[in-house]
C-alpha cells in the first residue's frame, strides 16, 4: 500500500519520467516480430491450406447417423416448418389482396365465395385439408409447449403421451375442419 502510494505521487509529480520508465522497460522486455508482408502472404496462405486439407478429412455432423428417430425431434422440426409456413402463407395472402387492384383483379368476398363454389367438393376438402392441418398441429402443439412452460408433463412418458395426444387430435381437428 505504501510502495503504490509512493509510485502514485512519483507519478503524479513527474510524468515525464514515468514515460520514459515505461519505455526502457517497454524497449527491454517486449520482443518485435516484424514480418515482411510476403512472410505474412506465405503464412496465411499455408494456414489456409491446412484449414481446407483439415476440412477435408472432418467427418460431417453425426446427428442423422448416430441418433435414433424419435417423437420429440419430429414433432419439434415439424412445429418450426408448420409455424413458418403459416406465417409465410399469411404474408404471401395479405401482399397479394393488397397488389391485387394494381394488376386489375379485383379481390372481394364475393368473388372468393363464388369461385369456392365453383369448385368440385374433392378440391375444396383437399385445400381445407392442406390448410388445416398445419393449423390445427402447430395450434395444439403450442398448446403442449405451453404446458411445458408451466413444468408440466416434463417427464419422458408424459412428454411422449401428450405428444401422440396431439398427433391425434390433430387427425380428428383436421377432418373436422375439412369437412365443413
Amino acid at each position: 500500500m505504501l510502495a503504490t502510494r509512493s509510485i502514485l505521487r512519483t507519478v503524479a509529480q513527474n510524468p515525464v519520467a514515468f514515460r520514459n520508465s515505461i519505455a526502457t522497460v517497454h524497449s527491454y522486455g517486449v520482443r518485435h516480430f516484424n514480418a515482411t508482408p510476403r512472410r505474412d502472404e506465405q503464412c496465411a496462405a499455408a494456414e489456409s491450406e491446412l484449414l481446407r486439407e483439415q476440412r477435408k478429412r472432418r467427418p460431417v455432423s453425426p446427428h442423422l447417423q448416430i441418433y435414433q428417430p424419435q417423437l420429440t425431434w419430429y414433432m419439434s422440426g415439424a412445429h418450426r416448418v408448420t409455424g413458418a409456413a403459416l406465417g409465410g402463407l399469411f404474408y404471401l395472402s395479405a401482399m397479394a389482396y393488397v397488389a391485387a387492384p394494381a394488376f386489375g383483379v379485383t379481390i372481394d368476398t364475393a368473388s372468393i365465395i363464388s369461385s369456392v363454389a365453383a369448385a368440385p367438393f374433392a378440391a375444396k376438402f383437399a385445400a381445407k385439408t392442406i390448410v388445416g392441418f398445419p393449423f390445427v398441429f402447430h395450434c395444439l402443439n403450442g398448446i403442449r409447449h405451453l404446458v411445458w412452460d408451466a413444468t408440466k408433463m416434463l417427464d419422458i412418458k408424459d412428454v411422449y403421451r401428450s405428444g401422440y395426444a396431439v398427433l391425434g387430435a390433430t387427425a380428428v381437428g383436421t377432418i373436422a375442419l375439412a369437412a365443413m
